[in-house]
């Protein structure tokens, strides 16, 4: 099924998709903005939370906006290089999210450390699967509200986001789509991951509300 002109259009995404995730936004802004990195503060991250917390208000709002973005850009990019060899456009969204993001959590300019990459997958999903994006964020913004807390939301998006895209495609193709279900599998996969110390915060009772000075 896969040729290996497929796997080259693959290769080909992959290296643009995480060159283009490597513009961490958080650390270009906060240079910018205040001569400043955003990971010598706070959670250490260079992601809208942390931007929020450390600079205020409109520095979070355009790392986000650069942030989500340059996963649109990535997407469409990936979709003309696919295109060419008649290729799953599908297919093409899901391979350049997967890199996208492994460039904004290891971007290749900023030492391999960048934020943890919720507002970037959210641009993703959004692309690739707008139903999806849609159902992630009827359930998860009202957690966001109720509980104050980020990355509970976060954490609960990334397990329910592989479930939902093979749910989506099962029945509306009648089976499922292993390669978009796979990459959304490994996306979720590695949000749990950047998340583990607040996963462990969430079960100690200790993890940070929003509007709350980080500890």
């Amino acid at each position: 099924m896969y040729t290996t002109d497929f796997w080259i259009s693959c290769l080909i995404t992959a290296l643009i998709a995480y060159v283009i995730g490597s513009l961490n936004f958080g650390i270009i802004v906060s240079r910018v903005y205040a001569k400043d990195d955003v990971r010598k503060h706070g959670s250490g991250n260079a992601g809208m939370t942390n931007m929020l917390r450390t600079y205020g208000k409109w520095p979070a709002i355009f790392t986000a906006a650069g942030d989500f973005l340059k996963a649109v850009a990535a997407i469409a990019i990936a979709r003309l290089i696919f295109s060419h060899g008649g290729y799953s456009q599908s297919a093409a969204g899901y391979f350049a999210g997967l890199f996208v993001l492994l460039g904004h959590l290891y971007p290749v300019f900023f030492r391999f450390k960048g934020g943890k990459g919720v507002v970037t997958s959210l641009g993703v999903i959004m692309v690739v699967n707008p139903v999806v994006f849609i159902i992630l964020c009827v359930i998860f913004i009202p957690i966001v509200f109720i509980t104050k807390i980020v990355s509970l939301s976060s954490i609960l998006g990334a397990i329910a986001y592989p479930l939902l895209t093979l749910a989506y495609y099962w029945v509306l193709n009648g089976r499922p789509a292993v390669f978009e279900t796979a990459c959304a599998l490994i996306t979720g996969a590695i949000v749990l991951f950047v998340h583990k110390s607040n996963i462990k915060r969430l079960l100690n009772g200790t993890e940070n509300r929003f509007g709350q000075s980080k500890k």
